[in-house]
């Protein structure tokens, strides 16, 4: 009986051999083959992301621990180039920026805005490199140049430099000049714009605080904010070092980041003496009467602390953390300089607060030795742990406060408590003569802050008096909403 396989037949009868491959057929299969390979990862990604998207998002994201807010979507920067912007220029734009970091970081933002209004090219802004800090970093060696650069182009074009037939070099004389401070579209438009049908270009020595805080149109408001918020990105060594420290401390729990003005340049700029020795108040003295751009004149250091103008000391700091309820397990990162007199006046804020650190501490030697001597790098550092820490405190209304202030406004992030240093002294100074006991003081302190926690809020406008009204960069109140959300928003204010 013949038994017949139900499967298909298996030949024994040889075949010929293939012919060779071409050299081209070799490579289009090699071409073809990765192809397929890419398409394959790409899909396994694209599961991944859907399974555990924590896993494979940008580490910075995960780092920072800053929750978005739900009033306003942050815009993430860009993949693709956006188009550049055809405009006609007017002229070149230079700008030296004055200040430390926090202050030259407003100018920048307010100088594009200047070159978007005027339709004028930007030079990238030149940092100061003769202040007390005597830094000599460039705009480079802070932020990323080439997204500052690109991720504007739609707004203003930006040049690394000027062309060299318009150099001093080539013999060509720029029209340097400070504008006036606090200045609104009108005076640019009307008195500094006529000046570049004469001179090709302006350099402006001075920009701090050289654009006025309110009665802007809300087109070049929302243009500030994406100057600071997206465009002015720092060096990836910085951003590494920054998420590091973060990433360190959220390892240990929530974390205060303390804004503790108590430096030397600080003291001697302001005139505060309080709790410093004899010795101490005439060195200050003496850097005062060093620095000409900083008041020569005899200050009354008393008088100034009563009415609120002196950051807090160590020791007044510790108190008022106590009175707001801080426990002694709390983590304290201190976002500053050198402390004018050292661990000594650290005693008492170290002996309430035990787990207090600094990124000195925090990081070895090597990791800073590339920021070390560059205060403005080291700033940066401090700048990013201060946006992503759970509670931000300052003890004093400086550059930097402010704009951490207003960041986290805009990414509607933790706490950011505004001490009342005029309210806070007058009680502390109670407290310490036996007129309040610790329970009265604590309360008062507690009722001074209620409405003092970075609540939104619309700023406060005092015409004729912008030094006195609220910073726009403290509450860029345009910038927190979408327009459907501002009258949420801004319902305090109304």
């Amino acid at each position: 009986m013949e038994v017949r396989s139900e499967g298909p037949q298996l030949r024994t009868d040889k075949l010929p051999p293939p012919p060779p491959r071409t050299r081209a057929q070799v490579w289009f299969i090699r071409i073809c083959s990765s192809i397929l390979l890419w398409t394959c990862i790409v899909q396994l990604v694209a599961v991944g992301e859907l399974w555990n998207p924590r896993l494979l998002t940008g580490l910075s994201n995960h780092l920072n621990g800053i929750k978005t807010s739900p009033l306003r979507s942050e815009v993430a920067a860009p993949t693709v180039p956006v188009p550049a912007r055809v405009y006609k220029s007017n002229g070149y734009l230079r700008v030296s920026c004055n200040g430390g970091l926090n202050q030259m970081r407003a100018a920048i933002c307010d100088m594009v805005t200047v070159a978007r209004l005027l339709n004028l090219t930007l030079v990238v802004p030149e940092l100061d490199k003769t202040s007390f800090w005597a830094d000599h970093s460039d705009f480079g060696d802070i932020f990323d140049v080439n997204h500052f650069i690109h991720s504007l182009r739609d707004e203003v074009h930006i040049i690394k430099r000027l062309p060299k037939r318009l150099s001093q070099r080539a013999g060509y004389q720029a029209l340097e000049m400070p504008p006036v401070s606090w200045s609104s579209e009108k005076y640019y438009l009307e008195q500094i714009l006529p000046l570049f049908s004469k001179y090709k270009v302006i350099r402006f020595n001075k920009t701090d605080a050289r654009l006025a805080n309110n009665g802007l149109p809300i087109d070049l408001q929302k243009l500030r904010c994406r100057v600071n918020y997206q465009a002015l990105k720092f060096t990836p060594q910085i951003e590494v070092l920054g998420h590091k420290l973060v990433q360190i401390l959220r390892g240990k729990g929530s974390f205060v980041a303390l804004h503790l003005r108590y430096e030397m340049d600080m003291l001697a700029f302001s005139g505060c003496t309080h709790g410093c020795s004899d010795e101490e108040a005439e060195e200050l003295k003496r850097m005062r009467y060093a620095y000409p751009w900083w008041r020569e004149k005899e200050i009354n250091s008393a008088e100034r602390r009563l009415q609120g103008l002196c950051p807090l000391t160590p020791e007044e700091v510790a108190l008022v953390l106590q009175a707001l309820g801080f426990q002694k397990d709390a983590q304290i990162y201190i976002a500053s300089g050198e402390i004018y007199g050292g661990e000594r006046r650290l005693t008492a804020l170290r002996t309430a607060f035990p787990r207090i650190v600094k990124k000195e501490i925090l990081l070895d030697s090597d990791n800073l030795r590339q920021f070390q001597n560059h205060s403005s790098q080291m700033a940066a550092l401090d700048f990013m742990v201060s946006i992503a820490s759970d509670i931000f405190i300052p003890t004093y209304n400086g550059n930097m406060a402010k704009l951490v202030e207003g960041h986290r406004r805009y990414l509607g992030s933790g706490k950011t408590i505004l001490l009342d240093r005029g309210r806070l002294v007058e009680l502390v100074d109670s407290y310490q003569n036996r007129t309040l006991s610790w329970d009265e003081f604590a309360v008062a302190v507690r009722l001074a802050h209620e409405k003092r926690i970075g609540q939104p809020a619309c700023r406060k406008v005092i015409l004729g008096k912008p030094k006195e009204e609220d910073y726009f960069y403290s509450n860029p109140q345009e910038c927190l909403c979408d327009k459907l959300d501002c009258h949420e928003v801004l319902r305090p204010c109304n």
